[in-house]
């Protein structure tokens, strides 16, 4: 393969295209899902939220007799059953399993080592990790047995390195990472796309907690239309906003005296 050569079939055209949003009652999620519904998809759409999922269905409502623009399977991703039982239920409402499935659900709480607490290190590896296994074991079988499929991973910059307040959540997102990376290996040569998003800051109810300047935040359209960018010219990750990103992937490689140096500094933590 060139080196300039897209690491993934390029996502240009979703005209017809079947995909699933897991984590889309706000932010990046339902940004995503209305971009693609927009851009002539059939979208499926999750979270525990039903409510939010049914507002954006009653948004694309479309003519009687004419295919659903937006599928509404409301879940808790830590439950694998339920899962797979709305798998099993969007296969047989897009006849087949859906081309594109974007693993976006997520929670977030600022913490710190000096008030270490369990249940909250607990809850993020269970949505944030576990419910991306979940969806995984759902989908990947169906995927593979057809020979094409793309699943896209929402990490974080956050899971560069380690980063104040950033306990709980920045290990699940390092983590992410790394998952998507070994899914490409292993799924490239099967016919199947691998992603993985690294936002910056975006302007949703999760980082609306931080008690911090954010720069370079982003709207979730902004956000979506990153993402949509980076699925079209078929890249591997997609990050943004890129006059931010840049300087996570410096930080990224600087020894840690510099590093942890660095950090200080910024922060003041």
């Amino acid at each position: 393969m060139p080196w300039f050569a897209p690491l993934n079939p390029p996502l240009a055209d979703w005209r017809g295209k079947t995909a699933w949003i897991v984590g889309a009652s706000s932010g990046i999620g339902l940004a995503v899902a209305t971009a693609l519904a927009a851009r002539g998809a059939r979208v499926a759409v999750s979270a525990r939220h039903r409510e939010a999922l049914d507002a954006l269905a009653a948004r694309h409502r479309v003519a009687e007799g004419e295919l659903p623009r937006i599928v509404v399977a409301p879940l808790d991703v830590t439950d694998a059953d339920a899962v797979q039982a709305a798998h099993g239920g969007l296969c047989e409402a897009f006849a087949g399993t859906p081309d594109f499935v974007l693993l976006c659900a997520g929670t977030y709480a600022p913490l710190r080592a000096d008030a270490f607490d369990l249940g909250t290190m607990a809850r993020h590896q269970q949505v944030n990790y576990m419910g991306a296994l979940n969806v995984l074991a759902a989908v990947l079988p169906a995927q593979l047995a057809r020979g094409s499929g793309h699943v896209s991973l929402v990490a974080s910059v956050a899971g560069f390195r380690g980063l104040p307040k950033s306990l709980a959540y920045g290990p699940t997102k390092a983590a992410l990472t790394n998952l998507a990376e070994v899914l490409y290996a292993d799924l490239h040569a099967r016919g199947l796309g691998v992603s993985v998003v690294q936002p910056g800051f975006v302007e949703t109810p999760l980082t609306a907690q931080n008690d911090f300047e954010m720069p370079a935040l982003v709207s979730p359209a902004q956000a979506a239309g990153a993402m949509l960018a980076g699925w079209a010219r078929g890249a591997f990750e997609i990050d943004f906003p890129r006059r931010f990103t840049a300087w996570m992937k410096l930080l990224r490689v600087l020894p840690y005296r510099w590093y942890f140096a660095a950090v200080h500094r910024f922060t003041g933590l």
